[in-house]
């Protein structure tokens, strides 16, 4: 998986790299299980301090897409859910909310956010959760 950041980009670079962990995860390019590159070596690599990295790599950790293993490295996590559905269903009107209400600003029409929503779900990798 090659990361990039863009420093003109008004989004902060750790949140550049959550987006993009996240992102790659939710669409099969990272598997649970698989080794993401060092603090050092994505530094490295993408010219940016190391804290930035692992401060993306710690708040990832914290939300559950990712863990350590002392020793070893920085890990895709397997994917659970300590929230109750009722906790995660309220979480997704809130997101689905927003999503609406920019859409409508936007000028979209009901019927081409639906087929946009329908067209951007045949490229992630959905997996049935409890």
């Amino acid at each position: 998986m090659e990361f990039q950041v863009s420093t003109s980009s008004r989004q902060a670079i750790y949140r550049q790299l959550q987006t993009q962990v996240r992102e790659a995860v939710a669409r099969g390019k990272l598997s649970p299980g698989e080794k993401l590159p060092s603090v050092r070596e994505l530094s490295r690599k993408l010219v940016v301090n190391p804290n930035t990295i692992a401060r993306a790599y710690t708040e990832l950790e914290r939300e559950g897409v990712l863990h350590t293993r002392q020793g070893m490295g920085v890990f895709v996590a397997e994917p659970s859910s300590d929230l109750t559905k009722t906790a995660r269903k309220k979480q997704l009107r809130e997101l689905l909310d927003r999503l609406m209400t920019e859409a409508i600003y936007l000028g979209f029409t009901k019927d081409e956010l639906l087929n946009a929503v329908t067209e951007r779900a045949e490229q992630f990798q959905w997996e049935a959760r409890a």
